[in-house]
């Protein structure tokens, strides 16, 4: 490929206690094209992205900006050479609006004393109008929906007149149509001569739209090239390191017993009148489009949110939760959409983050029964294969992967009943989906009876016994596996009123 290559890290390296995060990596840049950097969780993608946006400073080796060497003490610094980082756990102030969002630190001044309102409100909706959302510029963040902020994310990188834009999972809570909007305006930037370094476990989105790709494992650099050479195969032997048949494995058959009964479950306006129940052992999977009130039907299950009206009954046992407390000790957990927000505490370490959810496990007296927990952390986390120096690691600090093990983690120390589980793999590379598809797997054969959201449609009809359609907050349809298709499960959605 002849276009100028505007910026080229070599042979970076880069160690945290423990570990070798990135070993003599190298990339190049070129202008006007978007590049695929792909690998598991935990190869260093992110790591290296944060050396190349200013987020660390400590490592071994150059970034050069159009042939000059550089050195960046923060990502301020990263403006400056035209670089920024749309991050993976969204970067934003929920109390702020919109438009203080995008312009937090470079606000237009109106007499240099105050800031000028008026020309930031319309500076907002040129963008927003740019990119073709509709959203009103002095809307709080909060109000928004995951998507939707992901959205407003991008926008404040392209605000900037970046000539090189990490986008770190960019599609992760996008719907197709935003993700489509979303990859017709990288395209149009494309050819304005910005970059472009695209992460992502999506494959088929890296095949659309990437020109190049550089692929990393286990913090080294195994393979760069144009993406016309490959397929997907091969691309993903050599992410892993190996060649991988079939991602999915056989879910096995469900017991006669049923375990959870939702009857009649309301919550106006997010959903109405919604009933099922799941076996001991069965996977059921919740299909539809975002904002149909899947998640939120979930979030009703397990406590999180309340209910109008409706029950629910497990093991024959009524249920009546004020809180997600009740339903942890009932035996119903739930691994949330965002996982940032309500998953973890990125600033505890892995073993606190497993004790915390289960002070009735682990003390005694009012005291933390510290060994039983440092053996019990040891254990799930070599189940789950959690990559980290130990279990003392800051959560915050390990790959995306690697924290939603962690979530997961917190829960199977537990004697739970019940898992919900909301978009499982987003953001998860194809070697730790099939870790974790089989974890599901090896969970239903011990009788726990699993909730399974995901907008990944093949997902869902891979692994679930029975795929529930839920469609503008009513359950429209439940289809058993041998007849759910995509075509018949996007038909109830679009024929449900």
């Amino acid at each position: 490929m002849d276009n100028k290559v505007i910026v080229e890290l070599k042979n970076i390296r880069k160690e945290f206690p423990g570990v070798t995060a990135l070993d003599q990596v190298n990339m190049k840049i070129r202008e006007g094209t978007i590049h695929a950097l792909v690998g598991e969780n935990g190869a260093g993608k992110s790591t290296l992205m944060k050396v190349l946006s200013g987020t660390y400073q400590n490592y071994e080796g150059q970034v050069i900006c159009n042939e000059k060497e550089i050195h960046m003490k923060s990502e301020k610094d990263a403006f400056s050479f035209g670089i920024s980082i749309v991050a993976q756990e969204l970067n934003y102030v929920p109390e702020l609006t919109i438009a203080e969002n995008l312009f937090l630190g470079r606000e237009p001044e109106r007499n240099k004393w105050f800031i000028n309102k008026k020309e930031r409100s319309k500076r907002t909706k040129e963008l927003l109008d740019l990119m073709g959302l509709d959203y009103e510029p002095e809307i709080k963040m909060d109000m928004l929906s995951v998507a939707q902020r992901q959205m407003i994310e991008i926008l404040k990188s392209i605000s900037r007149n970046s000539k090189v834009i990490i986008m770190d999972e960019p599609t992760s809570a996008l719907t197709s149509k935003e993700s489509e909007l979303l990859f017709n305006k990288v395209k149009e930037l494309k050819q304005k001569g910005i970059a472009f370094v695209f992460i992502s476990h999506r494959l088929d989105e890296i095949f659309e739209i990437c020109d190049e790709y550089t692929v990393l494992r286990d913090g080294r650099c195994i393979q760069t090239g144009e993406l016309k050479d490959v397929d997907t195969d091969k691309l993903i032997s050599l992410m892993v390191g190996r060649n991988i048949d079939d991602i999915y494995p056989k879910i096995p058959d469900c017991q006669k017993e049923k375990m959870l009964k939702v009857h009649n479950l309301t919550n106006e306006p997010y959903f109405k009148d919604v009933s099922f129940e799941i076996k001991k052992g069965e996977i059921l999977g919740f299909a539809g489009m975002m904002g149909a009130g899947r998640s939120e039907i979930a979030r009703a299950v397990f406590g999180m949110d309340k209910k109008d009206s409706g029950e629910m009954i497990l093991e024959g046992k009524k249920l009546d939760f004020k809180n997600a407390n009740d339903a942890i000790k009932a035996g119903v957990a739930m691994i949330t959409e965002d996982r940032a927000v309500y998953g973890f505490a990125g600033v505890r370490s892995i073993k606190e983050n497993i004790k915390l959810p289960n002070g009735d496990l682990y003390t005694k007296f009012g005291f933390w029964k510290e060994k039983e927990t440092a053996q019990n952390t040891k254990k799930i986390c070599e189940k789950l294969r959690i990559k980290a120096p130990d279990i003392n690691t800051l959560v915050g600090t390990l790959s995306g992967g690697n924290q939603q093990k962690v979530v997961l983690a917190k829960w199977l120390v537990r004697n739970i009943k019940v898992l919900i589980l909301d978009e499982p793999t987003r953001g998860i590379d194809v070697g730790a989906k099939q870790e974790i598809y089989k974890l599901i797997v090896e969970l239903a054969q011990k009788g726990m009876a699993i909730l399974l959201i995901s907008s990944d449609m093949p997902e869902v009809l891979s692994m679930s016994h029975r795929v529930a359609v839920i469609a503008h907050g009513k359950l429209v349809g439940t289809l058993d596996k041998k007849e759910a298709s995509q075509d018949k499960i996007m038909k109830m959605i679009v024929e449900a009123k």
